[in-house]
């Protein structure tokens, strides 16, 4: 027997006041999640927790049409079951515990909630034996369903195009600030820090096998360390940078990323064959950090090019005198 699962009953097996009841306190908990929403999106979202105010109060009208419903044909006390007692029965992932929630994570997780909800209405309904109880689920099953309408209408009353775009320029910013300038930094780190201990490796040894080695570990070795030191010094909370764990993956793979560019040309085992690849790969990968400079950080390109370009011919230049001297 799974621990765990031995008290657990099954949907099928659920009279219809515990059919109910597990109703009630579903909508419960998904008005909860929808204010818990609301409160984390006011300051910086203000049309979307709006929006999301509406959905809770919806859930709460539903609530009050369910236990009336369970009053008429059951009396006052309600069974207390929820969805962790049904075995099989959907349950809603805890994302609302994350610190970090962004708004297109909280709008997709509601459109799975109600497509979830409209399920178990309509299973539900179909068990029901009762005519009023019947058509009151079936109703709620369409209300459910409609309610992709109902967040459009809510959007349309809350979301004007001022406060849409605000709020898109806002979503834009936070982006930028949790994945693409962290990232940025860690791919600016792993190409140019690792090209002095790879084309010095390179052209003192001239063998391919021994700096595919060296640019492999310098490479992981500079993701591992970039990713800790972005997720660890800044959690987020003040510079509203974002979730430090977002943050230091961008940092830490793009880092390693920029490394094995030019460490997995000395796979090729004629030394020179990957030392041209490995050249070429740097080229091209100084002028995508360009690229992505201007593109999202706003940097005027030429200075961009002079910046990583220069400043990766220059470490480019120190590593091979090293390894060549």
């Amino acid at each position: 027997m799974i621990p765990g699962f031995a008290s657990r009953r099954r949907f099928s097996e659920l009279s219809e006041q515990e059919v109910l009841a597990l109703a009630i306190s579903s909508e419960e908990d998904d008005a909860r999640i929808y204010r818990l929403y609301a409160e984390k999106l006011r300051k910086q979202y203000p049309a979307s927790a709006a929006v999301f105010d509406g959905m809770a109060a919806e859930e709460d009208e539903h609530r009050r049409r369910l236990i009336e419903r369970h009053r008429a044909r059951f009396g006052e006390v309600i069974p207390l079951i929820r969805r962790e007692h049904v075995a099989g029965f959907y349950a809603r992932k805890p994302v609302w515990l994350s610190t970090n929630l962004s708004l297109e994570t909280m709008r997709g997780e509601a459109e799975s909630m109600e497509r979830e909800s409209a399920n178990f209405y309509t299973r539900a309904a179909q068990r029901s034996t009762d005519a009023d109880t019947r058509k009151l689920l079936g109703d709620l099953a369409a209300a459910e369903q409609g309610h992709e309408k109902k967040a459009e209408a809510l959007e349309a009353e809350h979301l004007t195009g001022d406060a849409r775009a605000e709020e898109d320029r806002a979503a834009y910013r936070q982006f930028i600030l949790t994945w693409v300038q962290p990232g940025l930094a860690g791919l600016m780190d792993g190409s140019v820090s690792t090209l002095a201990p790879i084309f010095a490796t390179a052209f003192a040894t001239q063998n391919s096998h021994t700096t595919l080695l060296v640019g492999l570990a310098s490479a992981t070795g500079a993701g591992i360390s970039m990713g800790f030191t972005e997720a660890a010094h800044d959690d987020g909370v003040i510079s509203g940078r974002g979730s430090p764990l977002k943050r230091g993956l961008a940092s830490g793979l793009m880092t390693a990323a920029g490394g094995f560019g030019h460490a997995l040309p000395y796979f090729i085992t004629d030394f020179w064959t990957a030392t041209t690849v490995a050249m070429i790969v740097v080229f091209i990968e100084l002028w995508v950090i360009a690229w992505i400079q201007n593109k999202y950080m706003e940097t005027p390109f030429l200075r961009a090019v002079l910046q990583v370009v220069l400043g990766g011919a220059l470490v480019f230049a120190a590593g091979s005198l090293i390894g060549a001297g």
